[in-house]
């Protein structure tokens, strides 16, 4: 009888359940994508129930592809969108309020007032965090004072806060686990990065009660045991999480400081392994939690887009471009060039470096020559500038260059959007034969909780290329797509 792990991957668009098998082989996938939800501009939200429908939907569909069933699977690993919020009532299980997701920019206002009162080098210093509308600490107290009751509930100890992950657990076990991990409490502005505990003096500054709070776990620690899920066998142990993009890292095998990936997936995600130190930047990155295994923590800068995969969802939805996201590739190779125009995917605002909430989505340089080919390479180029400018303030804070980039992510497999990235960055690009990397992290800690990894050396053996793109423009040319971009950044 076949043997599986089975990584649970909860995206912002959909979840996908990954079986792999104990020699890392992708066995099967099933992906559920459920409806996004916008109340107003600039504000982003999910329904919790909708996510946790999705995740059993996708089980069971990965299930039935390959003929398996619970009694098959050897450990779970969750692996999540990570920053997005979620706060529940610990004796019915039921969310008061919609998720609010990373991307929602409602408490941008409140961002804004912290940093006039002089709090944004403290809270960089304490969590290694920039101070935005991004992570999940102003988003719980907004839940906190915008839900009837919700305040109190809290001081009274009746509520739960979780990202998705502590969510998915929690619903996993039938309540009896409330936990997360070192990657994704440190994307809430309330982690002290130095202990990998939570702090007491952000928890006050952002109204946040520790009652609400999970425990914080290294990423292979036994984070309980399925109850009462359908498909599932009562008693699977759960062994691994990791929030999306660091999951991505440890499945690229990015496991020595320099090591970098890049995952496209709605946004783009670039991070750079620092090993046990933790590299404080000047420069618009952050520092965050890679993972923790049996020894310290270790340690990331992280650079975030906001919008990568969106952007194609965008031209194929908003626009009607395209009918599949994947049509994106062949439209745009219609054209050698974008024939001049910029596309600035200011969707959401701009994440790093340049952390503009106001920031607005640019088409600039349309011409009476200009054709829905122009636009689709002009979103793909988009994609790849954003992270051109991440990667060099990387590159400032650590003082040196980068050798070569790791890519996963569905918009990894767009070959021209991997081929711009190269010359646009001036590096290599690998790309694995797993696309599936941050799938592939989750099933790698929960293997290694489980004891069917002994080390990162059997996971190292096991990492495969599949494809490397090379530079392949010129300098000059190089420079005058560079000047391009900077024109139509300076007017998002």
């Amino acid at each position: 009888m076949s043997r599986y792990l089975l990584a649970i991957d909860q995206g912002t668009t959909g979840s996908t359940a990954v079986l792999m098998d104990t020699s890392l082989r992708l066995v099967g996938s099933h992906n559920v994508e459920y409806p996004q939800i916008y109340p107003q501009p600039g504000w982003v939200e999910h329904d919790p129930e909708a996510i946790w429908s999705s995740v059993l939907q996708a089980i069971q569909g990965v299930f039935e592809k390959i003929g398996a069933s619970g009694s098959d699977i050897i450990a779970i690993g969750v692996t999540n969108q990570r920053e997005t919020t979620v706060v529940w009532d610990r004796t019915t299980g039921k969310p008061i309020h919609n998720a609010i997701v990373w991307q929602c920019r409602r408490t941008a206002d409140e961002c804004r007032r912290l940093r006039d009162a002089g709090w944004a080098q403290k809270i960089s210093d304490r969590t290694g965090l920039v101070l935005d509308a991004y992570f999940s600490a102003t988003k719980i107290r907004w839940i906190l004072e915008h839900v009837d009751g919700a305040r109190q509930a809290a001081r009274d100890g009746r509520l739960a806060f979780g990202t998705i992950d502590t969510f998915l657990i929690w619903r996993l076990t039938g309540g009896a686990s409330h936990v997360t991990d070192v990657s994704n409490a440190s994307r809430t502005l309330l982690m002290d990065l130095h202990t990998g505990q939570w702090d007491a003096e952000m928890m006050a500054l952002f109204g946040v009660e520790p009652s609400l709070l999970p425990t914080i776990h290294r990423n292979h620690a036994d984070f309980g045991a399925t109850s009462g899920v359908a498909g599932l066998l009562d008693g699977t142990p759960i062994r691994g999480i990791a929030g999306d993009q660091q999951s991505a890292l440890f499945g690229q095998a990015c496991f020595e400081p320099g090591m970098a990936k890049c995952t496209y997936g709605t946004g783009a995600f670039l991070l750079m392994n620092t090993g046990d130190v933790r590299v404080p930047s000047t420069h618009g990155m952050l520092t965050t939690a890679a993972w923790q295994l049996d020894g310290g923590i270790q340690y990331a800068l992280e650079g975030s887009a906001f919008i990568a995969g969106a952007a194609v969802q965008w031209v194929r939805d908003g626009l009607g471009l395209i009918t599949r996201s994947s049509d994106i590739e062949a439209l745009a190779a219609e054209v050698p060039d974008s024939g001049g125009v910029v596309f600035v995917p200011a969707l959401t605002g701009l994440g790093a470096p340049h952390w503009n909430p106001d920031a607005r989505g640019v088409l600039w340089g349309l011409t009476r020559g200009s054709t829905r080919a122009h636009i689709a390479r002009a979103v793909l180029e988009g994609i790849a500038f954003q992270n051109r400018d991440i990667l060099d303030a990387m590159e400032r804070d650590v003082g040196r260059r980068l050798t070569t980039l790791r890519v996963d992510g569905g918009a990894s497999a767009n070959n021209l959007l991997m081929q711009f990235q190269s010359d646009i960055l001036d590096v290599p690009i690998q790309r694995p034969e797993v696309l599936e990397t941050t799938a592939l992290g989750a099933a790698l800690f929960a293997g290694l909780g489980a004891g069917v990894f002994s080390s990162l050396d059997d996971i190292t053996r096991v990492w495969r290329q599949e494809r490397i793109f090379h530079p392949s423009i010129s300098a000059d040319a190089r420079q005058t797509h560079l000047q391009r971009w900077q024109q139509g950044l300076s007017r998002a």
